[in-house]
């Protein structure tokens, strides 16, 4: 093979300098094609969800019970993947699972000052301007269907429990055999899965307040979460800290009691004032 010439060495070695060069430049051409098409993504994303916001999220009030003891838990809430991006219930994930989101209902609760939203807190621990909870709840059991009637109670340990501080008081929840007829107000919800919404990082659940004696739905709940779906590469959890709407600014992990208590009043109990945004 004869010798390449000097000439054409020179213009070889121009040629594999220009395509060093190229690649890198080429690259970030796409580099930036992809962080534009990721934004437009975003912002459409971003734009469905404060539609929906305004247009399909919220609350919706038919009718108030006054009077109303005790309530049933058609369902409970249960603890969640909140990295997978299909998981349901997401939309409701700071929501209190299991005993807590039972307790939840039964515990007081105390106004706040300055919240725009009406919001408050919900805790078992009672102070000066605490409201009662409901006096009983009834859960149906989801893996064996029976009803199982809970009931709050507090004491202080330390009188039969020297590990406990003196002045303590303890919230315990009691379960009990049910008692007849059961409650005829009950709170349910629907999570929905919808593979389309899920592909932009969006999820969605109803709450209802049913009564249970003529099939009527008093209330419901209509929420939207929204979490960018790069999220889901960057946070094992994406999905609490997701947007939300509607929304409460205080107490978080109760927002489906702050719901029911605008539609069912115990004995005694002043309801507290409506959301400021509902529909």
């Amino acid at each position: 093979m004869p010798a390449l010439n000097m000439r054409t060495r020179w213009v070889l070695g121009l040629l594999a300098m220009a395509a060093l060069l190229a690649k890198p430049a080429y690259d970030y051409h796409l580099a930036r094609q992809a962080r534009a098409a990721a934004q437009a993504r975003y912002a459409a994303d971003k734009a469905e969800f404060q539609r929906l916001c305004r247009e399909v999220a919220g609350y919706k009030f038919y009718r108030k019970a006054e009077n109303v003891e005790g309530i049933l838990l058609l369902k409970v809430r249960r603890d969640g993947d909140w990295q997978d991006i299909m998981a349901p219930g997401t939309a409701f994930a700071l929501e209190s699972k299991d005993e807590g989101y039972i307790t939840s209902f039964l515990a007081y609760r105390r106004t706040s000052s300055g919240v725009q939203d009406e919001s408050y807190f919900v805790s078992t621990t009672k102070t000066e301007d605490s409201t009662s909870g409901f006096a009983y709840v009834d859960v149906i059991d989801d893996k064996t269907g029976r009803r199982i009637h809970y009931t709050p109670r507090w004491d202080e340990p330390w009188q039969y429990d020297k590990s406990y501080s003196k002045g303590y008081i303890k919230f315990w929840l009691d379960e009990n055999p049910p008692l007849d007829p059961p409650p005829r107000y009950a709170v349910t919800f629907e999570d929905h899965v919808v593979p389309t919404e899920r592909a932009r990082g969006l999820a969605s659940g109803t709450v209802k307040v049913i009564d249970t004696q003529t099939n009527e739905v008093m209330a419901e709940m209509l929420r939207y979460a929204w979490s960018p779906p790069g999220a889901f590469s960057a946070s094992a959890t994406p999905w609490l800290s997701a947007y939300k709407c509607p929304a409460v600014s205080v107490g978080s992990s109760y927002a489906t009691r702050q719901f029911v208590d605008r539609v069912l009043i115990p004995p005694g109990v002043k309801p507290p004032p409506m959301p400021l945004l509902h529909q």
